[in-house]
């Protein structure tokens, strides 16, 4: 009887330390065991799949499966692996409805929503899987086991809808090809990268060090009770031209948590209908949820304005109350920061001090700016806050931070354009057909494919609705083609002209004119130009303060902006008979000049004399397909167009 006890317990203890990825069904080839990676163990297993409605014969490709994976991930390396993130190649639209034990950490999308093109998760609660030598083969801390559910389309049975790979998206780590066990079970062993450089993170720091990007957000608990906790909230921008104006910043409570107050900032809808009808009220039941702020899911917090900035109730946090606008430390280091501070009621079980969850999927934004991909929030070394006094400042009790970069998302469109023009030609390329998106235009009124047309120094003031006829009889003086229906606006709040002005045989210039054809204006704007074979050749900005900026390792880049009391790019007014004349944008301009000293063999009248990019408050705007050519009839055309311009001005009159 002992002896039968002793092996039984044994082969359970033996069978405990061998990790297998979790069981699939109907599966007759079984894969290998985990431990025959000495690294990062993954794998992705299908376990069922259904056909759901609607039923679609005849469109197979298009037909809904409802789909239950396991993604298994296991540390079998000497190392703890610290914030793991695991990407799954998600192939067939894949419309991921839930994930146990991770959230999206790619900043794309938000549980549920579509991960077609694959995705990136994160650990959480739990992000951290710790080694068998520290645990003492402990699966449980090793490792984190998480199950899919959701749609994919069209792969039905037999046929098994898999990602087409898998991989460890931590840094310092290889991972060969997934490979495949049988139909259902794919896996991969990643191991540390020996060329990989070591972070300086001592080993008794027990963080993961903080690391770099466009914007980051730090998440710092300065204050810390059992039912709910004070966090200070820092937004730091780190990029030379990127910026925010009337920032939004959201997030998702993972666990009912709820805002109860807030200074620095405040939420864009104060609401407290969620915890009255929730179980935030049963468990509160003796609080008076007329004082709370907000009780959604994912709220989005706003910045206050300038005058609130020493407002003891509400403001009087640094670097708060700045009307949502966050600069680039190139402009302004001083504001390149916005910080607010929350405080956040939890619920059970987290009911204790050392119980400190952040918010996930943070979204930052702003208007006319560009567009952040952010990460989840990484467990950080506690933040220390500086003391006015010149004594050490206090510290966080826990930091996490979010790091966000700026992206160009698939089929989103730009939000400001740029048109050209030059001394040696009449006619101005405009920005092009849709170049700032075309949605909700009803297909006929315009055409969304064809160009623009080339148009005369005079529309560039005239909004795109009134230049109808000045366009086409510039087109129909230039002999150019005009399609039927005619092309679309560029639909852009903000644009630019580039105007080559001169050329001569020591230097040369340009002249740069902003158009706001948007209701708000635009404080403490700016404009970045970049060029390869002009930027070294600045000489001066005259209207605007201008220098030449350095950006990812070349110095190719002129920042300009307004000078004091005139960095304010008004917006778009109504003539000076609304009810005849066209509005008129807000518009600042200059003229900038270029040594040849700096630049030999610069060829101005080609491609050389034009920016490669114009970015307008950090957002890249769209420029034209085309450049301006020597117009050999230029001469002929001037005074015509003038009479036909009399002619079309008589008639409207």
């Amino acid at each position: 009887m002992l002896t039968t006890i002793f092996f039984f317990s044994l082969f359970f203890f033996t069978t405990t330390l061998t990790a297998q990825p979790p069981p699939a069904s109907n599966t007759t080839t079984q894969p290998p065991a985990s431990d025959a990676c000495n690294g990062i163990y993954i794998s992705y297993t299908y376990n069922s799949g259904a056909k759901i409605p609607p039923i679609l014969e005849s469109d197979h490709e298009k037909q809904p499966y409802r789909f239950k994976s396991t993604l298994f991930v296991l540390n079998n390396a000497d190392e703890e692996l610290k914030s793991w993130r695991v990407f799954v190649g998600f192939q067939h639209d894949e419309y991921l409805v839930s994930a146990s034990n991770a959230v999206i950490a790619d900043g794309l999308a938000t549980l549920p929503g579509p991960v077609g093109n694959g995705t990136v998760f994160a650990g959480f609660p739990n992000a951290d899987l710790k080694t068998a030598i520290e645990t003492a083969g402990d699966l449980n801390q090793m490792s984190a086991r998480v199950v899919l559910v959701g749609t994919e389309f069209g792969v039905g049975s037999p046929d098994v809808p898999m990602p087409d790979d898998i991989a460890l998206d931590n840094e310092g780590f290889i991972c060969p090809t997934a490979t495949m066990q049988g139909t259902r079970v794919m896996e991969v062993c990643c191991t540390k990268d020996p060329n990989a450089l070591t972070n300086t993170t001592t080993p008794q720091d027990n963080y993961l060090p903080h690391q770099t990007g466009d914007l980051t957000i730090m998440y710092d608990v300065i204050r810390t009770y059992d039912s709910n906790y004070w966090a200070s909230v820092t937004m730091e921008n780190h990029n030379p031209l990127g910026r925010l104006d009337n920032w939004n910043l959201t997030w998702d409570w993972m666990r009912d948590e709820f805002i109860g107050d807030m200074k620095g900032a405040y939420p864009f809808t104060r609401d407290s209908s969620a915890c009255i009808f929730g179980p935030q009220s049963t468990f509160y039941q003796n609080m008076d949820f007329s004082n709370v702020l907000n009780c959604e899911r994912r709220p989005t917090i706003i910045d206050l304005p300038l005058e609130m900035t020493n407002n003891t109730q509400i403001g009087n946090v640094p670097f708060c109350c700045r009307n949502g606008t966050v600069l680039p430390p190139t402009i302004d280091p001083s504001r390149s920061k916005s910080a607010f501070q929350i405080q956040v009621y939890k619920m059970p079980p987290d009911m204790n001090r050392s119980q400190l969850i952040p918010p996930q999927n943070f979204k930052i934004s702003g208007r006319l700016n560009p567009d952040y991909t952010c990460g989840p929030p990484v467990r950080v070394s506690p933040t220390e806050f500086p003391d006015p006094s010149g004594l050490p400042g206090p510290t966080a009790v826990s930091s996490w931070q979010v790091v966000c970069n700026i992206t160009q998302a698939t089929g989103v469109a730009p939000k400001c354009c740029v048109s050209f023009s030059a001394y040696y030609n009449e006619s101005i390329i405009p920005c092009p057909t849709c170049a700032c998106g075309c949605r909700g235009i009803n297909p006929g009124t315009c055409s969304t494919t064809s160009p623009a047309l080339l148009l005369p120094s005079q529309a560039l003031l005239v909004p795109f609705e009134n230049r109808t006829a000045l366009a086409t009889a510039w087109a129909s003086i230039k002999h150019r083609t005009v399609p039927n229906p005619l092309p679309c606006s560029d639909h852009c709040g903000v644009s630019i002209n580039w105007h080559l002005l001169t050329d001569y045989r020591g230097g040369w210039s340009a002249r740069l004119t902003l158009f706001n054809w948007e209701d708000a204006a635009f404080p403490d704007w700016f404009v970045a130009v970049q060029s390869d074979h002009f930027a070294p050749g600045l000489e001066k900005v005259y209207s605007f303060n201008g220098t030449t900026l350095e950006v990812n390792g070349k110095t190719d880049t002129i920042l300009m902006q307004g000078l004091p009391g005139l960095n304010y790019l008004m917006g778009e007014v109504d003539g000076v008979n609304p009810g005849k004349d066209p509005r008129v944008p807000g518009k600042q301009q200059s003229v900038i000049s270029f040594t040849k000293k700096n630049t030999p063999g610069i060829k101005v009248e080609d491609r050389d004399g034009f920016p490669t990019k114009v970015f307008f408050n950090g957002e890249e705007c769209a420029l034209p397909r085309l450049l301006p050519t020597n117009d050999s009839g230029r001469k002929n055309s001037g005074w015509v167009f003038s009479i036909v311009v009399a002619i079309i001005v008589l008639m409207l009159m």
